[in-house]
């Protein structure tokens, strides 16, 4: 970096003003004096260059400065420009202490982490220690009559995907959330949001559904319909492949692959990645519509009218790994989560530049709720895709739920049938990226022995016809252009080390008689037009190459296209060349697999995914990117012993096909398979709805992705007969199975089922007073109104459902003092979400409930660490302790003592998740009691689990709630459900044990605008309500 020409501008511009401030104080002889000076003891002044170099170069993004180095060159008047450079250098000094400053915060914040981390750990580990054989015998017993009847164990033998799955049929969901997703065409580069991850969902989405076993792909994403993006990204569903694309003797019956796109967020405008968070919860409740209505229609087209749940739901990214966690909650099926990239390695990296505060970074990045989203994806996760096993050292091991050697423990145990006391790590596995290779010409790269004397002569004569432009734009760089070539494709990025590589080259006398060097950094016009790191990257390329001369043997075009790529790596391989990558860390290297399809040896970092791929390939050297030797020796090697080298590009070529698609997806539906240690809930039940309406991704019965998807006539030309598909489609979709109405009568003695409701309005007011006792007198007046509103139709359309953080005895009681009959209820939430009772069933729990949110719940293991977690140090003994009139067999409750200190939310979730425990935790009642519950128990998963159950649209739910309450309270305000918030109906809250400073906000979770939330005052009437039903678009 410092030999930048503007950096070298900056050195002299200082040194000149020393020596002018000099000249005034010695009479002329300042610059002699200084020239003089001895090494020794120019440490003992203040050298602005050392310190430039040190505190500066070394340290910061120059773009700022660079800028303001510009001012000052611009500036003719000498004095003006004294003071200028007197201003920059204070301004460096300034930087250089703030970064400092921010370095010393950063080292004792990843200290006290890592201090937590190693006691989290030993906590865990102490309670796993070894067990005697007496105890294993009990364990194993015990255990294995646990799992019979829960979860079956993962097996230590992998399944492997065979042809024997053909007949499965599954269906599969992907989500990748952000950016401009679609099947062709696609945008990639247009921002940071549309890049690799659209091209790497989209291609997944086509190969799975080529592979057999495999009914259909839905690939969920944003819809957008905006005039600043293209027409298509608005349609509702794009066909990815049909079942005639498909060749049915490889793939099966197959119905093929869909984009399912919906909306989320502000239709009208394109919103980047950091601003769609608050809108989660609403393409939580879509996907979820759209979920249950494919399930019943492929269960009606294909398995006799049961659901067809979705065999694996995969996140990738953050953004979408939290969408996958609630939907895998809700649905009681298994989740796969795929990072690309993780916020706590941006983080970290961000800290170490020193140039932003952990404030500023968290409100431009977002950066603290991505991380809390990825915690949740591995809480809930089976299964953790990574393309490296750097990544899941370097980088997955930086998160609070994730600790490689305790994973590796609780898997020993599970394997030994030894119980895991209540912990849970996901699994990590390594499934690199597949690659298309129908592009590459294979014949041609088998027989592609000869040199390139076969087609270009000793006087550059082409010998063939129609050889590409960009072989004759590299070659015309070279003397010898017959020599082997040494390629490099890459960003001009100081992180691909470029170049370290070209001065290996130039200063390895044999290595430039043996070869030549093409580098291909990108697209360039002017280098001066560059970022400050492009530019600096490539001027000192060209100074490089003027260094060592190396005009003749190195090619440096100014211009390529995206297609011109394949022939680069043709033209190398021709040539008997070696393809490098010396990147100083690379995730993966998706350019080494790519060269190796084209038959090139080649030489990579050890840094990073490249490990892998030398090891899985076996055709190339690992080299250590710091030391020039080892990059020269190792080019050197490959380019001189032409057995070798023969070698390398036959193993290359043979086991190329381990990164292909096909080979992508065998492997991970089989690590799927293996990893499943739960089932799709074939017995979850819906029920019959009346006049249901089918969601926006279904509505429309010219929806090709149904129309392929029910059996009819197809025209010869592939078009469809559209009478005979509405018709297929409406019969589909419509067939319900008849149940009996064995409901118990609520209003008037009129029997019902609860899926003849049309609506339903949730009464979540959290109305206590200080000492955390229900406000009997503010709960009446609300019910009343709001049954009084609802009730207003006179024709039962609409349900009641009360939701509480007490428990059931608690509810009945309030309910009892407000002089409200449970049974004008159709459910009871209590417990925070832990339980749901039913009045019409004698007040029953629902038990398919109680199954469906259990999974993961540590019970009584994590009992006892909470209290010690809780308290802050020197708190009084008794601050939180255990209620054991409160606990239920899925709710562990702790009093809190009045005016005493206890941990936020966050902090207790994250110190959990170092110990391997997955719980969902509240505070309720005035904040005078804790909650523990299971991670998938919650009162806003209980009214989707409703939803689903019942058939009630989600957007036909109003929740009322008050300005405050539990610190579940926001899960109420997000989503498709309406909410109603009744001003000052609560005067006593606990959000503020929700979350500390240093998370994220609450208008990160919650939209700033929501049309689907409108505020009453608290003296509200009925016609108060009606209104505000109507403005939310219910009447």
């Amino acid at each position: 970096m410092a030999k930048n020409e503007w950096i070298n501008g900056y050195l002299e511009a200082i040194l000149d003003a020393g020596a002018s401030n000099d000249n005034k104080k010695n009479n002329n002889n300042g610059f002699e004096e200084r020239n003089s000076v001895s090494k020794e003891e120019s440490f003992f002044k203040f050298s602005p260059t050392k310190y430039f170099v040190e505190e500066v170069v070394n340290s910061f993004d120059e773009s700022d400065l660079h800028r303001t180095w510009i001012k000052v060159i611009a500036t003719r008047n000498t004095r003006e420009r004294n003071n200028r450079l007197e201003n920059m250098c204070w301004r460096i000094w300034h930087l250089a202490r703030k970064k400092k400053q921010i370095e010393c915060d950063d080292s004792r914040r990843l200290a006290k982490r890592r201090q937590e981390r190693e006691q989290g750990r030993n906590d865990a580990a102490e309670d796993l220690s070894e067990l005697s054989e007496g105890e294993k015998e009990k364990g194993e017993a015990s255990q294995a009559d646990s799992l019979k009847t829960k979860i079956p164990r993962i097996n230590s033998d992998m399944y492997m995907w065979s042809d024997e799955d053909n007949a499965k049929r599954l269906y599969i969901v992907l989500i990748s959330l952000h950016g401009l997703v679609r099947g062709e065409n696609m945008e990639l580069g247009r921002d940071s949001d549309t890049g690799g991850q659209v091209k790497y969902v989209v291609e997944l989405a086509r190969a799975l559904a080529a592979t057999k076993g495999v009914y259909r792909v839905d690939l969920l994403t944003r819809q957008i319909s905006s005039p600043d993006v293209d027409w298509s990204y608005g349609e509702p569903i794009e066909m990815l492949t049909r079942p005639s694309d498909l060749d049915t003797q490889l793939s099966g019956d197959s119905c093929g692959a869909y984009i399912i796109r919906l909306p989320c967020g502000p239709g009208d405008r394109y919103i980047h990645k950091e601003l769609l968070w608050p809108h989660i919860p609403e393409f939580v409740d879509r996907a979820l519509a759209h979920i249950v209505d494919m399930a019943r229609a492929l269960g009606d087209q294909i398995d006799g009218g049961r659901p067809i749940w979705p065999y694996v739901i995969h996140g990738h990214y953050a953004d979408a790994g939290e969408v996958a966690a609630r939907i895998s909650g809700a649905l009681n099926v298994p989740m796969v989560m795929t990072g690309h990239s993780l916020g706590r390695n941006k983080y970290e990296q961000l800290l170490k530049q020193g140039r932003l505060s952990k404030e500023d970074i968290n409100s431009t990045y977002k950066i603290m709720r991505r991380i809390e989203a990825e915690e949740l994806g591995l809480d809930a996760a089976e299964m953790v895709v990574t393309s490296t096993r750097q990544e899941i050292e370097e980088q997955w091991g930086l998160y609070d739920g994730f600790d490689l050697k305790l994973e590796r423990k609780l898997r020993v145990r599970r394997r030994r049938g030894v119980s895991c006391l209540g912990r849970y790590m996901s699994r990590m596995v390594v499934i690199p990226p597949g690659m298309d290779f129908s592009n590459v010409p294979t014949q041609e790269v088998l027989e592609s022995d000869g040199d390139l004397t076969s087609l270009i002569g000793t006087d550059r004569t082409h010998k063939g016809s129609n050889l590409p432009p960009i072989w004759s734009e590299i070659m015309r760089f070279f003397t010898n252009p017959h020599k082997p070539m040494i390629l490099a494709l890459s960003r001009p990025d100081p992180k691909k080390n470029v170049t370290t590589l070209l001065k290996a080259f130039g200063e390895c006398r044999p290595l430039r008689e043996l070869a030549n060097m093409t580098l291909i950094l990108g697209n360039r016009d002017d280098i001066e037009e560059m970022s400050g790191s492009s530019s600096s990257v490539l001027t000192t390329v060209l100074k490089l190459i003027d260094k060592y001369d190396l005009y003749g043997q190195v090619a440096y075009p100014k211009h390529h296209k995206q297609s011109d790529v394949p022939q680069i790596y043709r033209l190398a391989a021709k040539a008997k060349g070696v393809f490098i990558n010396p990147a100083l860390v690379e995730p993966f290297g998706l350019t080494l697999i790519e060269a190796a399809a084209y038959g090139l040896p080649i030489v990579a970092t050890k840094n990073g995914g490249p490990v892998d791929i030398v090891k899985a390939l076996n055709n190339g050297l690992l080299i250590d990117p710091h030391d020039q030797k080892a990059i020269a020796d190792a080019l050197k090697k490959l380019v001189a012993d032409k057995v070798l080298w023969l070698e390398c590009r036959k193993n290359g070529l043979k086991n190329i096909h381990r990164f292909s698609w096909p080979e992508h997806c065998r492997n991970y539906l089989s690590h799927v398979e293996h990893c499943r240690s739960r089932h799709p809930t074939t017995r979850l039940e819906l029920a019959l709805k009346v006049e249901e309406p089918m969601s926006d991704s279904l509505r429309d019965v010219e929806d090709l992705s149904i129309r392929f998807s029910v059996d009819g006539d197809v025209k010869v030309n592939g078009d469809l007969d559209a009478v005979a598909r509405q018709k297929a489609v409406i019969d589909a979709l419509t067939q319900r199975r008849q149940r009996p109405d064995h409901m118990s009568a609520v209003n008037g003695g009129v029997n019902y089922c609860p899926g003849r409701r049309q609506r339903l309005f949730v009464i979540a007011v959290d109305c206590y007073d200080a000492e955390g006792t229900v406000a009997a007198d503010e709960l009446r007046v609300i019910i009343e109104k709001v049954m009084a509103a609802g009730q207003s139709d006179h024709a039962g359309r609409t349900g009641f459902v009360f939701s509480t953080g007490s428990t059931l005895a608690e509810t009945l009681e309030a309910l009892r003092s407000c002089h409200v009959a449970a049974d004008d209820f159709d459910a009871l939430i209590c417990g925070s979400g832990s339980e749901v009772y039913c009045p019409w069933k004698d007040l029953a729990a629902d038990v398919d409930y109680g199954a469906h949110v259990e999974y993961r719940w540590p019970g009584a293991n994590v009992r006892s660490v909470i209290p010690r977690l809780a308290k802050i140090e020197n708190g009084a003994e008794d601050d939180l302790s255990g209620n054991d009139e409160a606990c239920t067999s899925r709710c562990y409750a702790y009093s809190i003592k009045p005016q005493a200190k206890v941990r936020r939310i966050d902090y207790l979730r994250q110190r959990l998740r170092m110990r391997g425990f997955r719980c969902n935790l509240v505070y309720t009642r005035a904040s005078t009691r804790l909650n523990v519950l299971p991670l998938f128990a919650s009162r806003a998963q209980a009214l989707r689990y409703l939803s689903i159950r019942w058939g009630i649209d989600l957007s036909h739910m109003v929740t009322f709630v008050g300005d405050k309450g539990d610190t579940d309270h926001e899960e109420f305000l997000v989503g498709l459900q309406k909410t109603i918030v009744i001003k000052g109906s609560v005067a006593y809250g606990s959000e503020g044990l929700l979350r500390g400073e240093e998370s994220y906000k609450k208008e990160d979770v919650v939209p700033i605008e929501n049309p689907n939330t409108v505020s009453v005052e608290e003296e509200f009437v009925t016609d108060d309500i009606s209104a505000a039903l109507e403005s939310v678009g219910m009447k």
